[in-house]
């Protein structure tokens, strides 16, 4: 069964050129200007073709800037395609931009809620899950103060706890997370690989081409926004491998 299916997918930013237009330039030259010519256009994915079935561990490698983390974010629906179509079937648990819907002036409990409700968890769904999370995140009395007075460490541990709670049929992560102290990352591992273990799919984004060699079994080369290679894990990671290294050789020359 196909779980994500993206057919000739694209997208497409608006950027703006510069910064506020001040009045004496609207007055001068804003009402001769064309509409949009203040902007520019940013390509980010073009037609990407894939499919994703139950039981798949998808990589997503390439250079900084080649399009991953939009692609992971085209498909957990947070941008819909300017162009083409984007199908999944499921629910997806996504784990970046973890602590997204957070509200800083609400305390730990409350943001469980907010964000339980980002993942498509029900009022009631998210309820029966906030002891589990609250015993996770060991954050004792901290989840009674407002998150604002958390520390960096304590709004991972919260967030990390909260989104790998819900239990998706699609789990989309984009690079490692860290999670907190050491003792509580040996957790968050040990909880990441039941998650994996668990889920129908699993789409990862990540540098490290080891992790991606272990826990993938076909992998999805970007490059400028552009699938340039699909394919077995072995096959398409040696590809990427070496064409970072000519990449490297010939600015040494």
């Amino acid at each position: 069964m196909t779980l994500i299916h993206l057919e000739d997918a694209s997208l497409v930013f608006k950027v703006r050129r510069r910064g506020r237009v001040s009045l004496k330039e609207y007055l001068l030259t804003g009402m001769f200007r064309r509409r949009g010519q203040n902007y520019f256009q940013v390509n980010a994915l073009d037609k990407i073709n894939l499919d994703v079935g139950e039981g798949e561990r998808l990589g997503i490698i390439g250079a900084n800037g080649a399009g991953k983390s939009t692609l992971l974010k085209l498909v957990a629906g947070i941008y819909p395609p300017t162009a083409g179509k984007r199908v999944v079937t499921g629910q997806i648990s996504s784990l970046f931009d973890i602590t997204l819907g957070f509200e800083l002036d609400a305390n730990g409990w409350e943001n469980m809620t907010y964000r339980g409700y980002l993942l498509g968890e029900t009022p009631r769904s998210i309820r029966a899950k906030m002891p589990a999370i609250a015993e996770f995140s060991e954050l004792g009395t901290f989840l009674d103060m407002p998150v604002r007075y958390y520390s960096a460490g304590m709004m991972v541990r919260l967030a990390f706890s909260i989104s790998t709670a819900i239990e998706p049929d699609i789990l989309i992560v984009d690079e490692v997370l860290s999670a907190g102290d050491l003792e509580f990352q040996v957790k968050a591992r040990d909880r990441m690989r039941g998650l994996i273990a668990s889920a129908r799919a699993v789409v990862v984004v990540s540098h490290d081409l080891s992790s991606i060699a272990q826990l993938c079994d076909r992998v999805v080369w970007l490059d400028h926004g552009r699938a340039r290679l699909v394919g077995p894990t072995g096959e398409v990671v040696a590809a990427y491998a070496n064409d970072c290294t000519a990449g490297h050789q010939a600015q040494a020359a």
